[in-house]
């Protein structure tokens, strides 16, 4: 995850840390501290969990919201304050609640001195509300997008999206969740309770200067690795947990970073979601691999952990989250042997086939030889018909990069990686599928609206600097 040169100084930040025995709580009007501690103190800092964005309308069919995209001042250091960017608040932004069958409507208010949009991630909603480049919120402005849920509960997120500066806007604090509920995740007894046994974990890596503002540096190969880990916008985070089971809800919001996350006692846990929502039945794994852009949702059993037992959520060596188990039952939720049913996205012989070559050459990409061009339509796609796209990452001398693949306003489906049959873990709705060098994944993918859409590598970076296409459905 992180250079070697990069490790002493996140290790001697949490030595001091540690040896000072104190901990300073992040501000932010979107965000609020998780359940009450106890009386112990706990090297690092509490964990921030965001707040849940208020929904205005009384009309249970009908879901209204109101974002603010803003200035603010974090003080992710103590006596060093950062200057970022944020929605509703000074970092990162609230959960957005909605249900399947819900009429969506969101008032998005631009209060920066600059333009920005805001895209809806792992949505399938119409061209003109996706939030792609093509609809720029000028400074002042207020950009009002209308549309309604129709996919399975999920966790998604909000992010900005326009060309050229997605990557500097994002690694500001730019990013939030939305969670998507429905019947299915209704009669479901998993863990539930927001804050408690059921937690967003926004992972980021970030690089800071020495009066604590953001160093957002680009090289020859791409965007810097972070030598901070933030999660949830917190440095050296703890968390404080129940014995019982808890749902971690995982973003990898970094820019350009992917994580291998697993436990530090070895122990194993269960997947239970992917981008788009609910696999059939739990996955258990002793690892997760997540690029930059997709979503999964585990299940860490802590019922039978004693009293003070520490664990920590590792990212390569590197402890990223401390979990505290505190002398508390908690709720008796379960890991359901089956979790949905996912209907088959089905092709037939006489699908259309589409192939997207990606190449790159450090921070520069392309797909299909071609760098984006807002005013060329790469593709044009027939509105409720199967395709099967093909994706291919070249490998070269000069390449030897992975690349995370995100298609907008659909969810797809995962034939085949390498000629061999998907993973359990990718046998669910997908929206962002990594691509090594060398490797061949087929997608099956059908557009329920029209509009114009984007597809593209999720290394922000990749994509600011022209590895981005867009089709059209009609």
């Amino acid at each position: 995850m992180f250079k070697k040169s990069h490790t002493s100084p996140y290790l001697v930040r949490f030595l001091v840390i540690t040896l000072m025995g104190a901990f300073f709580l992040l501000q932010g009007c979107q965000i609020s501290s998780p359940a009450e501690p106890d009386d112990k103190e706990h090297a690092g800092n509490a964990m921030i969990i965001p707040e849940i964005l208020e929904d205005q309308s009384a009309d249970p069919d009908t879901a209204s919201f109101e974002l603010f995209v803003q200035q603010g001042e974090m003080e992710f250091f103590p006596g060093r304050t950062t200057e970022t960017l944020g929605y509703n608040g000074n970092y990162l932004g609230p959960i957005i609640p909605v249900r399947r069958g819900q009429e969506v409507n969101v008032s998005v208010h631009n209060q920066l001195g600059e333009p920005t949009t805001v895209h809806w991630h792992g949505m399938d909603i119409s061209g003109e509300a996706d939030g792609g480049p093509h609809q720029p919120i000028m400074p002042g402005e207020v950009w009002e997008p209308n549309f309604t849920i129709d996919q399975p509960a999920a966790t998604l997120w909000y992010h900005p999206h326009l060309h050229g500066t997605t990557g500097p806007q994002v690694y500001s604090g730019l990013a939030g969740l939305i969670y998507i509920e429905d019947d299915v995740s209704d009669r479901l007894n998993l863990p539930k309770d927001y804050g408690i046994n059921d937690i967003p974990l926004i992972l980021q890596d970030r690089n800071f200067n020495s009066d604590g503002s953001f160093s957002y540096q680009l090289d020859r190969m791409g965007l810097v690795p972070g030598d901070t880990m933030l999660i949830n916008g917190t440095v050296d985070p703890y968390v404080e947990v129940n014995a019982e089971k808890v749902r971690l809800r995982i973003l990898n919001g970094s820019n350009f970073e992917n994580f291998n996350l697993q436990l530090s006692d070895g122990s194993s846990f269960y997947q239970i979601a992917s981008d788009g929502g609910f696999l059939e039945s739990p996955v258990a794994r002793d690892s997760l691999f997540i690029t930059p852009g997709e979503r999964m949702e585990v299940i860490v059993d802590f019922s039978t952990a004693t009293t003070d037992t520490e664990i920590a959520l590792m990212a390569g060596e590197h402890p990223v989250l401390q979990f505290y188990v505190l002398d508390s039952e908690g709720a008796n939720t379960e890991i359901p042997e089956s979790l949905a049913v996912i209907p088959e996205i089905s092709a037939g012989d006489d699908s259309p086939t589409r192939v997207f070559e990606l190449q790159s050459m450090g921070l520069r990409g392309t797909i299909n030889g071609k760098s984006f061009n807002m005013n060329r339509i790469d593709e044009e796609v027939n509105q409720n018909e199967t395709e099967i796209w093909i994706i291919r990452n070249s490998r070269s001398m000069m390449h030897s990069s992975g690349h995370p693949f995100h298609v907008h306003g659909t969810q797809f489906q995962v034939i085949s990686r390498n000629g061999n049959p998907p993973p359990p873990e990718e046998r669910g709705f997908k929206d962002t599928i990594h691509v090594d060098p060398g490797e061949e994944v087929i997608i099956v993918v059908r557009f329920n609206h029209t509009g114009l859409y984007m597809y593209h590598c999720h290394m922000l970076e990749h994509e600011d600097y022209g590895m981005m296409g867009q089709f059209m459905v009609q």
